[in-house]
């Protein structure tokens, strides 16, 4: 689609509670995945069962950001995608390297098909798991990204979504069709294609990322949330927790349990946060997300979410799964520390350096040479937009039944 054309980021303030926010749902993903994968601790592993869900929370706030970035200004669409797989390609790959190497080491035996459908960014399409894991399994969330950076230049040519009331329908429908797509999960007898079709196939989480890209066009243009900060954090967090029995009475493996219903059902929620959030920046509210820290942490944020599965495997393999509470501690100490600090460098010297030689070679970089360009989303790590001064307002768990 050469001759379209979309919104394009200003350069003036930022909403930096977004920035913060990221790593607090990067820090779910990875508690996550340690219960799952090294041993559960107690509290932690009940309130993160589901921690991926962390995924839906960046998806809603990739389309949030990307809305509110590039609505009303102009970029080509050829632009728009340069920028974004300059963005997303060169970690993922980088992060690929990493994990097919790790494998190698360990003697494991790698799906080459997989591996070129996770650097094609198609992997997600494909069923079979061989495609989702074959380069890094953490890389399947940017297959479904690449879907949306395709889709975003039309959605902001619908009128529907131009007026408020037509986002307040769409708003209603996406947060109903889901209800459809988890019940839909009755229909597969096998569990493991009704967690593709649910979970990974991209048209099934594209619902997350449009609703996130209708809370951003409403708040740049006006709405606010009907709740606080503090209360939508809370919502977040009591639908987390109110995950814990459902999660112990109900085994996984059935259509019915909060594995899938977990991610597909809870956009609202985030969608909230995310507003909540930017309103509070928009007002000049302090929210706890957006010190030099909160930032800082944030940036590491897509890099942490590919590389700590990575660090999981290896020292899993190097030090055995834990069989006490002491073990379990002391391997989920090693892999925060020993993860982050990867993350950290991962972003300084690939990612960030990456991404700004990637934008200056290809298409529009040449002609915005002398100028710093804004960060923009990420798949999992939905950069900071920046906002015109004009628009600133005054394993498996066993059943305990």
């Amino acid at each position: 689609m050469p001759a379209t054309r979309i919104a394009g980021p200003d350069t003036r303030d930022r909403l930096a509670s977004l920035t913060g926010l990221r790593f607090w749902a990067a820090l779910v993903v990875v508690l996550y995945h340690l219960s799952r994968q090294t041993g559960q601790l107690p509290w932690i592993s009940d309130a993160t069962w589901y921690g991926r869900t962390g995924v839906t929370f960046f998806f809603v706030l990739s389309g949030f950001v990307l809305a509110w970035t590039y609505d009303g200004k102009t970029v080509p669409a050829t632009v728009f995608l340069w920028r974004r797989f300059a963005r997303i390609w060169p970690l993922m790959a980088a992060s690929v390297i990493a994990s097919v190497a790790v494998w190698r080491v360990l003697g494991t035996d790698i799906s080459l098909k997989g591996v070129v459908a996770t650097l094609g960014l198609v992997n997600s399409w494909i069923p079979g798991r061989e495609y989702r894991a074959g380069g890094n399994p953490a890389a399947w969330s940017l297959s479904d990204e690449a879907w949306f950076y395709l889709l975003f230049p039309l959605l902001l040519t619908l009128p529907l979504l131009r007026s408020s009331r037509g986002r307040t329908w769409c708003a209603i429908a996406l947060c109903a069709v889901p209800v459809g797509i988890w019940v839909s999960g009755s229909l597969f007898t096998e569990p493991a294609v009704r967690y593709w079709a649910l979970d990974y196939f991209p048209p099934s989480r594209t619902l997350q990322f449009v609703l996130g890209v209708v809370a951003g066009l409403a708040v740049k243009r006006g709405w606010r949330p009907p709740v606080g900060l503090p209360v939508a954090i809370g919502l977040v967090v009591a639908g987390h927790l109110a995950l814990v029995p459902w999660s112990r009475a109900v085994p996984d493996n059935l259509w019915y349990s909060p594995y899938s219903a977990s991610q597909l059902l809870s956009a609202p929620l985030f969608v909230l946060l995310v507003a909540a959030a930017a309103t509070a920046d928009l007002e000049g509210r302090r929210t706890g997300f957006s010190g030099a820290w909160s930032i800082r942490l944030g940036h590491w944020s897509f890099a942490w979410y590919l590389f700590h599965e990575i660090v999981i495997r290896a020292l899993v393999a190097w030090l055995g799964r834990p069989t006490t509470q002491v073990e379990t501690v002391r391997i989920w100490l090693l892999t925060l520390a020993i993860s982050l600090v990867l993350a950290a460098a991962a972003y300084h010297w690939v990612e960030h350096p990456l991404e700004r030689l990637l934008r200056r070679a290809g298409p529009g970089g040449a002609r915005r040479a002398s100028r710093t360009l804004p960060p923009e989303t990420g798949p999992v790590a939905a950069a900071v937009p920046n906002m015109p001064s004009h628009a600133r307002p005054g394993p498996e768990r066993k059943n305990t039944q």
